[in-house]
């Protein structure tokens, strides 16, 4: 007796067919939070790149109202490295006159304060990958177990064990494990890529962060 997927299908229980309905739907969104997130992360870097080309002269020179003004730029707007310097020039500006601490440390704050801030966003539904690759094989497992439990029922309904009483049960149970293991699979894969090019990404932002602070330490000298 052959079985294809549309008759282990229409012989799955109701219980069974909303579990394997859920390890799709889990599988589809993971597949949209990676494409997604990757389209994010390539955008991000193209600016990135664009802009660090032109603010690179202005904080050689230590013209802090032009790469303000750079930052606030419309094209940059959603940008995670012009927001960086956005941030920090901002609270430099607008501390210069603070004699306690100083513009340069309150920017060092400030730029640390959204580091984790724009970290957090670039990691947005990365949780949808993690829960995934988590829960999925015991959402199979779950299937399996209901596989199980169908086969049981047909030797019961049949008064025998034979093959054909049990084979949509197992194939049931096979069919779910698998799609299951799959999807948990594909998830973590894409979870661990993203997760070390998001690393990658976080720590040229910290470096440009650095660099920012050190320019405007000498803004500061060169305006005493």
């Amino acid at each position: 007796m052959e079985l294809s997927l549309v008759e282990i299908w229409q012989s799955m229980g109701f219980l069974a067919r909303l579990i394997a309905v859920s390890l799709v739907a889990m599988g589809f969104a993971s597949l949209v939070v990676c494409v997604e997130r990757l389209l994010v992360m390539r955008k991000a870097q193209e600016l990135s790149s664009r802009f660090a080309t032109k603010a690179r002269p202005l904080l050689e020179d230590r013209d802090v109202e032009t790469l303000l003004d750079l930052c606030r730029g419309a094209e940059y707007s959603n940008a995670p490295l012009p927001r960086l310097m956005r941030f920090g020039l901002e609270a430099y500006t607008a501390n210069r006159k603070d004699e306690a601490v100083g513009p340069t440390e309150m920017a060092r704050r400030e730029l640390g304060r959204r580091l984790e801030q724009l970290g957090a966003e670039s990691r947005r539904g990365m949780g949808i990958l993690a829960s995934t690759g988590s829960t999925a094989p015991f959402i199979g497992l779950f299937g399996t177990v209901i596989g199980i439990i169908t086969a049981f029922q047909g030797i019961a309904a049949s008064g025998g064990g034979g093959i054909g009483a049990v084979s949509a049960g197992i194939a049931e149970a096979l069919i779910v494990t698998a799609v299951g293991l799959f999807v948990a699979i594909a998830a973590v894969l894409a979870f661990n890529y993203l997760t070390a090019r998001f690393d990658k990404f976080d720590m040229m932002m910290q470096h440009a962060a650095s660099e920012l602070v050190d320019y405007l330490e000498g803004a500061g000298g060169r305006s005493a």
